[in-house]
């Protein structure tokens, strides 16, 4: 055994036994590691100030019950939380999560994630992540209405501009930032940027919501220059039909590919021809207004629908994982890689498995990590907090050419940090090049 794995694997003992049962954040930590802990071990300025040591412990987490009357006249009780993670660059910056699988594990590996990824911008964004275990599918947007009050009302006295600046995330779209941040302008009685994702007409910025998708196809268009590849002609396939993979297939289409498979939890649809713009205004009505499920696509447009199954068996020239963690496994990837797939890019937060994503990293594969590939959201995040602070609004054009340069920048990171022998291994690049930025800031502010 290696000086560098006994390294590892003596620091994953003291993370997984300060953090029990946290399988997902282990999953987060263990991945990081593996090319941290050895580029520590040859920086001692980070070794002596056990800057590693830090950044897995969260600054502040904080856990809240809401309380909250349903349609029926009931009251239901749900959990909130939200993992202040790291403020070393920035206010703290992450996504607001509802949905019934949300527990401490799962923000915190987010959260964690979310460090890295806000470094990577380049942007003054620290990392954190929050939400609830409510699930607002089936809800009234009454209901909805008064859940977010309710986590609003206990929220707002650790959020704010300078402070931290959620956003959205899976079940928390433009209805319910809409009604959060109503409730925190009622209760703070001011009107700051401190959530993202608002409305045009209220604080937002254009191209938000389409922002992680089109990140990521700008992120993967620089990777298929390093191969001298186009987007066009290739034939893609996509997990997921909200926001990030509708933003992946409306730019891959405007560059000439053709997209065949969404997904959502039922199953996914393959269509042959290939799915067009107006497939997609389609997808984006039933997904963002009907909140409906993918099946309907298929009886439309007579697609195939496989229930309860995933795409990867379909053949591809680039895969997306676009839906949520943990959704490829070992037996997907080696399908993928079978089938002479050219690229593998991260939509979603860690999608990819750890043993799926070791068996990427030793194949020919380009393979994006999500704190790379999937930086847009919040890079746009970032930009519409500007916008706020400084009383502007940005053109489309403006916010997309800033959104490509900063994209095209962390892949310029990532292979910086990342080359190897052959080619560039990106997890490697992501991992160091968001690490540095941090790490140095922790030595520059002291033990805090």
């Amino acid at each position: 055994m290696s000086t560098y794995t006994k390294e590892k694997e003596s620091f994953m003992q003291q993370v997984e036994a300060m953090n029990p049962y946290e399988l997902e954040f282990h999953q987060a930590v263990r991945e990081i590691a593996e090319t941290i802990i050895p580029y520590v071990e040859e920086h001692s300025q980070y070794k002596k100030a056990k800057i590693f040591e830090r950044l897995v412990e969260p600054e502040r987490v904080i856990s809240f019950r809401i309380p909250w009357v349903n349609d029926k006249g009931e009251v239901e009780v749900h959990r909130g939380y939200r993992v202040q993670f790291s403020s070393a660059i920035g206010p703290y910056k992450g996504g607001l999560r509802f949905h019934p699988s949300v527990n401490l594990s799962i923000l915190k590996f987010l959260g964690f994630e979310q460090i890295f990824k806000n470094s990577l911008t380049t942007l003054p964004l620290g990392g954190g992540k929050g939400g609830s275990n409510f699930d607002p599918k089936g809800r009234s947007d009454q209901e909805v209405m008064r859940f977010c009050q309710s986590f609003m009302t206990e929220l707002f006295r650790h959020v704010g501009a300078d402070v931290d600046v959620p956003a959205g995330d899976i079940g928390v779209g433009a209805r319910e930032i809409g009604f959060l941040f109503g409730q925190y302008k009622r209760i703070a009685n001011e009107f700051t940027g401190m959530l993202t994702g608002k409305g045009t007409g209220w604080g937002g910025s254009l191209l938000r919501p389409e922002a992680t998708g089109y990140g990521a196809v700008y992120f993967a268009e620089a990777m298929l220059k390093t191969k001298d590849e186009t987007f066009a002609g290739k034939r893609v396939v996509i997990s997921g039909s909200g926001n990030v993979a509708q933003g992946v297939a409306e730019k891959a289409l405007r560059l000439g590919a053709k997209v065949v498979t969404l997904s959502d939890s039922d199953g996914y649809i393959y269509d042959k021809g290939g799915i067009t713009e107006e497939k997609l205004a389609f997808v984006k009505e039933l997904k963002n207004e009907k909140r409906g499920r993918i099946k309907a696509y298929a009886d439309k447009y007579h697609a195939t629908y496989h229930e309860g199954a995933r795409p990867w068996g379909e053949s591809a020239d680039l895969v997306f994982p676009c839906a949520t963690q943990n959704e490829l496994d070992a037996d997907d990837a080696k399908k993928i890689i079978a089938q002479k797939t050219i690229a593998v890019i991260e939509g979603a937060n860690m999608p990819t498995t750890l043993s799926a994503t070791k068996l990427f990293q030793d194949s020919e594969i380009l393979f994006a990590p999500g704190k790379a590939s999937n930086a847009g959201g919040v890079a746009v995040s970032g930009l519409e907090m500007s916008q706020d602070s400084l009383r502007l609004f940005w053109t489309e054009n403006e916010v997309d050419t800033k959104l490509k340069a900063i994209m095209t920048n962390i892949h310029q990171t990532c292979v910086t940090y990342g080359k190897k022998t052959k080619g560039v291994d990106y997890v490697k690049g992501a991992n160091i090049g968001g690490f540095i930025r941090v790490a140095d800031a922790m030595l520059a502010e002291g033990v805090v």
